[in-house]
């Protein structure tokens, strides 16, 4: 089959045919639906063949997104289906569409959200984030699951193993840290994750671990960097009467901080707020984002193109 070029650059992790387990939003309260995310070089007609080829087997769209990057002449689109009304089992939808595929040079993936997306948690000692996506799985519309929590340190243990998850204490020795992440990708595939979350994990993942898991790693950070960097960052802002505090939350690669961004916020602080109320408002900002990051990533609302997403909100 011919593929324009360039094609192997856009969305690596989204093989051809492929059919996977997604996410749940909700147990007998929201409808069971086929997501359907692709990229292609844009041109005339494709919004056209693909909908008719959805419509032809029955399929109802109640959610449609697009988007075309002119700079790079590529076009996104993401399909949320009713499983119900669509005629093909996902098996069969890749043999059947693979015409369509092959004429406007498609990568795509189609997942089924009766399967909840399988989350691995790194930690090392701070809890807020760790404390919110539990809160969060436990809710109807969680669309994940968390099968594992991997630390550096033993703190959080107890509050991980009262949930009934899997605590996995992976120690990194300084000067010597592959064996830990030897052990770390290890334990991830035994757990058959998906997706890790790195929610407030205080180490730098090796390129290698980085490359090996690309497109599933996702990370939540403080806005200030690349300007206050190190320790006590709040502090620095604060001698700097920074007016703006934020987080970001993107995929990890192996440019430290410098991943695909999938979702950032801020808020307003003044010359009132002491360093230890701006980390207040900092970790609450972090839980938010990486929160509505991780939601985004498993409803296969983000797209990676290059060194940045298309998040279809």
């Amino acid at each position: 089959m011919h593929v324009a070029k360039g094609v192997t650059r856009v969305f690596r992790e989204m093989p051809r045919l492929v059919a996977v387990e997604s996410c749940v939003f909700g147990e007998g309260t929201l409808p069971r639906l086929l997501v359907l995310t692709m990229s292609c070089p844009d041109r005339i007609g494709i919004v056209a063949g693909v909908t008719r080829f959805l419509a032809e087997h029955g399929g109802w769209i109640v959610e449609a997104n697009y988007h075309a990057d002119q700079k790079d002449g590529w076009f996104f689109m993401r399909q949320a289906i009713l499983a119900d009304s669509f005629r093909l089992s996902v098996p069969d939808f890749g043999s059947r569409f693979s015409s369509i595929a092959e004429q406007f040079g498609i990568f795509w993936k189609l997942s089924d959200t009766q399967y909840k997306k399988r989350l691995v948690l790194c930690v090392s000692r701070q809890d807020h984030c760790l404390s919110d996506l539990f809160h969060r799985w436990k809710t109807p519309e969680a669309g994940f699951d968390i099968v594992a929590v991997f630390s550096n340190h033993e703190d959080l243990r107890p509050f991980v193993e009262w949930h009934e998850v899997p605590f996995r204490h992976v120690p990194v020795a300084p000067g010597n840290d592959d064996p830990a992440f030897e052990e770390m990708a290890r334990l991830y595939e035994c757990y058959r994750g998906e997706s890790m979350v790195l929610a407030r994990y205080m180490r730098i993942l090796p390129p290698w671990f980085c490359q090996r898991f690309e497109g599933q790693i996702l990370n939540i950070h403080h806005s200030f960097l690349p300007s206050f960097v190190g320790a006590r960052p709040y502090h620095q802002a604060y001698e700097r009467g920074v007016k703006l505090i934020g987080a970001t939350c993107h995929y990890v690669t192996g440019d430290l901080d410098a991943g695909p961004i999938i979702e950032q916020d801020v808020i307003r602080v003044d010359h009132g707020d002491s360093p230890e109320e701006m980390a207040r408002l900092g970790r609450d900002i972090e839980r938010i984002v990486l929160a509505r990051g991780v939601q985004y990533h498993v409803e296969d609302r983000v797209l990676i193109h290059g060194s940045k997403t298309i998040v279809f909100r």
